[in-house]
């Protein structure tokens, strides 16, 4: 077989594949379209999260800021927080469609084997989009604002679906795993929650006990919270109270945020297709 012929076949198994995931994405969304309810109850979550931290806990955490409205330090962190419990909805869409055979019709078409997932994650990408977007209407409400410009707005926006996407494939390879949807929905939560909690997302690091403090300030959470507050407020977002210098760089920031999601997509998507391909 010549190169050129090698090449040809490659891209039309990669076109192909696309406009199969392309399929299976349409059908996602209109899943959501005609279940609105789904998409109401995950945005209740993190509403609740910005009117608890945001109206009760304030006057708590201002102490441990460095002159900065706690508010501006909340939303960025709460952006990421809620694309990464929404990339739990993947989980528990594939063990769904797994329980009522939906998986297995689609393994019996000539479609391509990376598609249900490819479409899967691509949805739930279109939806944490519209949630970011109602979530930062939500912040503008309680009093949030970017203070950086549009550009770092848009980086904001992009990092946060990015790592969706990336959150979307690790809940895709659970979902894959367990199968059953009770079972993926408790899982979900379990491991996700202490990642969350111990780290910058709703509090800074500095008062944690000092082994949750050295685990939070090298959690992945805590290098996208804090990027996302760089770019939404500037430096000042990130400054150590105690020392009055920021605990990072920009460069350093989107280095390790980068570095986090890269790993996360290469260790995930294989791990992802191959138990989709091990399905009985």
């Amino acid at each position: 077989m010549s190169a050129t012929a090698v090449v040809t076949r490659g891209s039309s198994r990669l076109g192909f594949a696309l406009a199969d995931g392309a399929i299976v994405a349409r059908r996602n969304l209109v899943q959501i379209w005609r279940i609105p309810t789904v998409l109401v109850f995950e945005l209740i979550q993190p509403i609740m999260f910005v009117l608890l931290f945001r109206y009760v806990y304030q006057d708590v955490f201002t102490d441990l800021l460095a002159g900065v409205d706690y508010v501006l330090f909340l939303m960025p962190g709460i952006f990421v927080q809620n694309t990464i419990f929404g990339s739990t909805t993947t989980a528990i869409g594939i063990a769904d469609d797994l329980k009522k055979g939906i998986v297995d019709r689609f393994r019996s078409l000539p479609m391509a084997r990376s598609a249900v997932l490819v479409g899967r994650t691509t949805a739930d990408l279109a939806k944490n989009f519209l949630l970011v977007l109602i979530m930062i209407g939500i912040g503008y409400v309680v009093g949030f604002r970017f203070q950086q410009g549009i550009v770092a707005a848009i980086g904001v926006v992009v990092l946060v679906l990015t790592i969706g996407f990336a959150f979307s494939w690790i809940s895709a390879a659970l979902g894959l795993a367990i199968k059953e949807v009770e079972a993926v929905q408790a899982a979900s939560f379990t491991w996700i929650f202490p990642l969350v909690f111990v780290s910058s997302i709703f509090v800074p690091v500095r008062g944690m006990h000092p082994v949750l403090e050295a685990v939070a300030r090298n959690n992945p959470m805590t290098h996208w919270a804090n990027l996302a507050r760089y770019l939404s407020i500037g430096e000042v977002g990130i400054i150590d109270p105690n020392t009055g210098l920021p605990v990072d760089t920009f460069e350093g920031l989107l280095v390790k945020s980068v570095l986090w999601i890269v790993v996360l997509l290469v260790v995930f998507i294989p791990l992802a297709v191959r138990l989709y391909r091990r399905l009985a």
